[in-house]
């Protein structure tokens, strides 16, 4: 039902002088935040909204909540797929990838011991407190549920997901994955399960988990959709971690998102993304509705270099 179009984009400019409103997951809050400010310097007089929150959100806040944005950011294509294709929009670029790590900082305890082998034993124990997102809000929240079913089956330890949910209470998960630093910077929590980026850019350590369990190895796609997680209104099932970006059909600033998404996929997007621990899918992939789609929802030919 659908193509994959790889191609690579050029910085493109503008003297536009507007407004820009992005709705963005929580894991992309720094590169966002430095890709609106040089940006900014090329559109000079625009102003840019940036908003931060777990993936699903982000997408509902347009699909459910009715409101407008110019641009979503999300941190697994298949929020986009499910909440917004179609309706909302027709298209998407996949841009940038991750991987799931533990992070924690030098106030948790049995730092010194943990390891990529050790990890499960050690979150389960009485006096460890470790925390992860809300799944059904947020994409890093899902897939750490999903890192603990390809655990047990990595380990063959049985019944190991349903043991690190049991400890992992309600009181340590949050809406969204940045939510969660405070806390374990603080020392409220002693881990976190986190994208490598996150753990990166915020100077925390952090456990490296197999490529079987992180989520992160295309070529391991076979293994990953092994493991599924029921959602409120859904199911989603595991897959590499690829981030994805669209605009809207009703974006009321649809000329400066084009410029905004050519942006983020060119050179100095690329750069930027490298910079923060998410390497950039190069060339990107745009991923279009079939031929029944409206008009309105094709890909903006000013991204397929027309």
């Amino acid at each position: 039902m659908k193509y994959f179009i790889c191609f690579f984009l050029l910085l493109g400019c503008s003297n536009e002088r507007g407004k820009l409103i992005i709705f963005h997951a929580g894991s992309l809050a720094k590169p966002i935040k430095e890709m609106a400010d040089e940006f900014a310097k090329l559109h000079p007089g625009i102003e840019i909204q940036r908003e931060a929150s777990g993936s699903r959100m982000a997408a509902q806040k347009v699909s459910e909540l009715n409101r407008q944005a110019d641009i979503i950011a999300v941190s697994d294509f298949l929020v986009i797929e499910e909440l917004l294709m179609l309706k909302y929009t027709g298209w998407y670029a996949k841009f940038a990838i991750n991987r799931m790590v533990i992070a924690f900082t030098d106030k948790s305890k049995y730092k010194d011991e943990i390891t990529s082998n050790n990890w499960y034993k050690i979150l389960t124990r009485p006096e460890v407190n470790y925390g992860r997102s809300d799944h059904n809000l947020d994409p890093c929240g899902y897939r750490t549920l999903m890192v603990w079913q390809l655990a047990e089956l990595y380990y063959g330890e049985k019944n190991l997901s349903k043991l690190l949910d049991t400890h992992c209470p309600q009181k340590n998960i949050r809406p969204a994955e940045i939510e969660l630093l405070p806390l374990i910077e603080t020392g409220v929590l002693d881990y976190a399960f986190l994208y490598l980026s996150i753990a990166k850019q915020h100077g925390l350590k952090y456990v490296e988990l197999p490529r079987e369990i992180d989520l992160s190895d295309p070529t391991l796609d076979s293994l990953y959709t092994k493991v599924s997680v029921k959602l409120k209104n859904s199911t989603v099932h595991g897959e590499p971690i690829v981030y994805a970006i669209t605009i809207p059909n009703n974006a009321p600033h649809s000329k400066l998102a084009v410029e905004f998404v050519k942006f983020v996929l060119g050179a100095k997007g690329q750069e930027i993304m490298k910079n923060n621990g998410q390497p950039s899918i190069v060339p990107a992939a745009i991923i279009e509705c079939e031929h029944t789609c409206n008009e309105i929802s094709k890909v903006p030919s000013e991204l397929m270099g027309q």
